[in-house]
């Protein structure tokens, strides 16, 4: 079996891009439409990785990224940032928040499996 992916949007095209992006490419795929879905979603099962955008109402991506960081459970969960707000200050303050990588939108499919495949280690056949 593939490693599990949470892509966290609020936009469902956004979402359903990067699940087919992800999907084709062999990964199991869980969305959440928001911060506090996406943190209700870690309490049931930590994915091997997650897709976070910034820009959310009631609580950004930065606020998800640094409470998935004081979650002992989930502090090493591997998070990509993907989000249209692609200034240098916002991605300082994505990398401050604690995500492992930031990634402008629009994303090419090449560019997040690359990024993707750079943080999972390689499965065992």
């Amino acid at each position: 079996m593939g490693y599990s992916v949470l892509v966290v949007d609020d936009d469902p095209l956004k979402r359903q891009l990067l699940r087919l992006i992800l999907e084709r490419a062999g990964f199991g795929v869980n969305e959440a439409a928001d911060g506090a879905e996406a943190l209700l979603s870690l309490d049931d099962g930590v994915p091997d990785l997650m897709t976070l955008d910034v820009m959310m109402p009631q609580m950004d991506g930065f606020a998800v990224c640094e409470k998935v960081r004081q979650n002992p459970k989930t502090a090493e969960l591997p998070i990509i940032m993907v989000s249209a707000r692609a200034d240098r200050g916002s991605i300082r303050d994505g990398l401050a928040a604690g995500a492992n990588r930031y990634l402008p939108q629009p994303v090419m499919p090449d560019t997040l499996l690359k990024t993707v495949n750079e943080l999972l280690p390689p499965l065992e056949s």
